[in-house]
């Protein structure tokens, strides 16, 4: 069982993998390891009396995966302000548990990285804090009229680009199987890092959600993890809609930083920097105190729900 886990989890699996066919009997034998590893999890977690006792806390982005803002603040900044507030409180408030940061500090930090720190840390939950935005669109208007050369009055068109203020509300995200072209464009946006990394086509080899046998293998580990991962992520979002926010719901993704996830894994949209109204509230001490809140009772529930 445990080269099982080594050949699931090693970011940098045997080359070999790449090499195997896909046929019937692998698809039936990957069944079967897929049901193996669910068992083994779940009588391990018996037989250890299982305890949360290792959090990792991934503020998203920061260094020069950045760009993301609102009108006076970034996504990277909230994100870690969020994160090391997050930190703290549960080191007051949960003392058996042990917290992990991926990053304090405005600096880079690639994705498989960020989940690697939560593996190799024998991590029993995994939290990515993000702060969502719209995409900007293009929308041409008339800015003035001229005349064509057989003296026809014309209209000169010019291109404004611009974003929706008004979307609002939070959405938590769990990793799950989807094409890339089938991804909306903010799951565009939190992948979109991996090509600021060197020799990023290695570091998600087994990344590829266009490819069966990738997409068998990462089934396997998010599927291990799914249903635990799915209750936190609902766990977050009723915290969330207990104070007032709007609910964008629970959603499964292909997303890089939690594709790996030897654990329940989140990434948690705490609001959309795009919108005035929640930038302002996510900047605020009160915004702060009230996310930071949401997410350790979320937090606390979950723990109390899987211990024996």
């Amino acid at each position: 069982m445990n080269v099982i886990f080594v050949l699931l989890f090693n970011p940098k699996r045997s080359k070999l993998m790449k090499n195997i066919p896909l046929v019937r009997p692998n698809a039936i034998l990957m069944l079967f390891i897929c049901l193996a590893i669910t068992l083994y999890v779940k009588n391990q977690a018996v037989a250890q009396e299982y305890k949360i006792k290792t959090i990792v806390i991934d503020a998203g982005h920061g260094g020069k995966d950045g760009s993301t803002r609102g009108e006076y603040s970034t996504e990277k900044d909230v994100a870690l302000k969020t994160a090391l507030r997050l930190g703290k409180v549960i080191e007051e408030k949960m003392k058996d548990v042990k917290v992990i940061y991926t990053r304090t500090t405005d600096v880079f930090i690639p994705l498989y990285e960020r989940i690697a720190i939560a593996n190799n840390a024998k991590a029993d939950i995994f939290i990515s804090i993000h702060c969502n935005d719209m995409p900007v669109y293009a929308k041409k208007y008339i800015s003035g009229y001229t005349k064509n050369k057989k003296g026809k009055r014309v209209p000169i068109y010019k291109t404004r680009y611009s974003k929706s203020t008004s979307t609002k509300g939070t959405e938590t995200f769990v990793s799950g199987i989807g094409r890339v072209n089938e991804q909306d464009e903010a799951i565009k946006r939190e992948n979109a890092s991996i090509f600021l990394e060197d020799n990023y086509k290695d570091n998600y080899e087994g990344f590829n959600p266009n490819d069966p046998e990738s997409a068998i293998i990462l089934s396997l580990m998010k599927n291990t993890f799914r249903a635990q991962s799915l209750k936190l992520a609902k766990l977050v979002q009723d915290e969330y809609v207990n104070v007032g926010r709007i609910n964008r719901g629970v959603q499964e993704k292909s997303l890089a930083v939690l594709a790996r996830a030897g654990m329940p894994a989140i990434l948690t949209e705490i609001g959309f920097i795009s919108n005035p109204g929640e930038e302002d509230y996510m900047n605020s001490e009160e915004g702060q105190v009230e996310i930071t809140n949401c997410l350790l009772k979320a937090i606390q529930a979950y723990k109390h729900s899987v211990e024996i």
